[in-house]
């Protein structure tokens, strides 16, 4: 009889575990989507043909697993693929990522304040994007102007949802502290670190491009240097080529 019980557990177990690891089933992006993205998305129009179609697969992934809501404001089907391409961006190095640190995502009309309040008589709704904690912990917050202006123009450096995302990769390693070390070799931290001091520097002494923000602390500078890495490649490798190095390792992005 324990033989029995024991046999019967054994298969529950495999099943199970056949069940959890089998790849989840996505539905395809629906085919106008690709005009949308190429429209839109440059990082997406930058890949080839067959990452493209990958890109697309993973959208859709992201999708599934993230629920995404509207307060006092709706959310349309370019709202669910921008949001959906900003997560995507600075994973796509790495295949199967799925963000275990996030459940879903709450957009604003417009910016907030750190009560997350917007409304239009509050002087100090100044926030476009953060990651939730507390209560709102694996959530992100949004603005959904952000988020449109963060697509729109194609030759600034900024992008507040990706800024988001990437506060969530630093967080990997269980701190919010802008060292990857998740994504980095042990090899790499060091380096890092000085590339980092060196450029929060000369930000602070009006001597880089990289945008203000980034020199108010490391884990902003690293949200705000992948933006750019991200934004602009080419301009961010002409002007800075040992931060692009460093974080295309650490995000691993394939050769457009």
């Amino acid at each position: 009889m324990i033989y029995t019980l024991v046999f019967i557990v054994f298969v529950i177990f495999v099943c199970y575990a056949f069940y959890i690891m089998k790849p989840k089933k996505v539905e395809e992006a629906p085919k106008h989507w690709h005009d949308i993205l190429m429209k839109n998305v440059l990082f997406y129009k930058n890949l080839t043909p067959e990452n493209q179609v990958i890109f697309r697969k993973r959208i859709m992934l992201f999708l599934s697993e993230i629920h995404i809501e509207g307060v006092d404001t709706e959310i349309e089907e370019l709202d669910k693929i921008l949001i959906a391409s900003s997560g995507v961006i600075p994973v796509f190095g790495f295949s199967n990522w799925s963000y275990n640190n996030l459940t879903g995502i709450i957009v604003y009309p417009d910016s907030f304040n750190a009560d997350l309040q917007f409304s239009n008589q509050d002087e100090n709704k100044q926030i476009l994007g953060m990651v939730g904690t507390g209560r709102f912990e694996k959530q992100m917050i949004l603005s959904k102007k952000a988020i449109r202006l963060a697509f729109n123009n194609k030759t600034d450096k900024y992008n507040t949802p990706v800024h988001e995302f990437v506060h969530l990769l630093d967080k990997m390693d269980g701190e919010t502290d802008g060292v990857p070390a998740f994504f980095l070799g042990k090899e790499y931290i060091a380096p890092w670190l000085e590339l980092m001091h060196k450029e929060m520097e000369a930000i602070n002494a009006d001597a880089s491009d990289i945008r203000k923000y980034g020199g108010t602390s490391k884990t902003e500078f690293f949200a705000v240097a992948s933006e750019y890495f991200f934004e602009r490649p080419k301009l961010f490798k002409q002007k800075h080529p040992e931060l692009y190095a460093m974080l295309s390792v650490c995000f691993q992005q394939p050769k457009k």
